[in-house]
Order: structure tokens, then sequence, then C-alpha cells
């Protein structure tokens, strides 16, 4: 596995930066549960990383805002029983986190109006309904 990791095509954050944890993971895995360092927390430092430029930075600090305690992210993998697969399973899902936080915003919606034909559709379905509600009155009254 490389030390780095690449968030996008202009972002790679050095191994260096990354804090990995290790603990005994809950679930199924037989006898090794009891016994395997299986759960991975992969911990980066959003706030102080020297990797991310000052726009970078702020965009994923005002993004991630909700899950960050003291500037720094972590996410926790442990649904594999190998700690190998959990440690991948962690660096693909900061990496994806990571890439949504710092992607640009999407454009802004122009706003339309609806045409005239899409009214008289609205209006006429709604007489529709009506006259058939109508329809379900009592019997014989």
């Amino acid at each position: 596995m490389a030390d780095e990791l690449r968030i996008n095509d202009r972002l790679t954050i050095p191994g260096g930066e990354l804090r990995e944890r290790f603990s005994r993971s809950s679930g199924p895995g037989g006898q090794g549960v009891n016994t395997t360092d299986s759960r991975v927390e992969l911990s980066f430092d959003v706030g102080s990383s020297p990797t991310l430029p000052d726009w970078m930075r702020e965009r994923a600090l005002d993004r991630l805002s909700g899950r960050l305690v003291d500037g720094v992210l972590t996410i926790t993998a442990r649904e594999h029983r190998a700690q190998l697969a959990n440690r991948e399973a962690a660096r693909a899902r900061l990496a994806a986190l990571l890439a949504d936080a710092v992607a640009p915003p999407p454009p802004t919606r122009r706003p339309t109006r609806p045409s005239r034909a899409a009214k008289e559709r609205r209006l006429e379905a709604k007489r529709r309904q009506s006259q058939l509600k109508r329809g379900r009155g009592a019997v014989g009254e």
C-alpha cells in the first residue's frame, strides 16, 4: 500500500500527515475477534495541514465542520475481519470525503418559470381529480 493518499489530480496527502490507531473490533471473527486489533481509526489534521492550500483548507473546514474535532477529521473502519482491509477501507473513505469537501461548489441554479402548457396540464389534472372525488359521494341521498 502506498504511504501517501491521493485525493484528486491536484491533491495528494503524504503519509506523515495521516495517523492510524488500531484497536479490537466487535462483531464477527470467531476467537480472533478477542485478540486481533482489526479496527482502524484514520485521522487527518485538516486545520493545520501544510499540504492543503489556504483556499482548500477553508473550504474543507467549512464543509466538514460537523465532523471535525479541533480541526482533525477521524474515519473509523471495522467492517472487515482483516486489519489490512479495514486500513484500505478507511483510506478510501477519507479520500472520498476530502475530495467532496474540496470540490468546487456546484453552479448556482437559474430560476425558471413553468410554461403555460405546464400550468394548463396541472390545472386540468386538478380538475380531473376533483371530478373523481366528487363522484365518490354517498349513493342514493
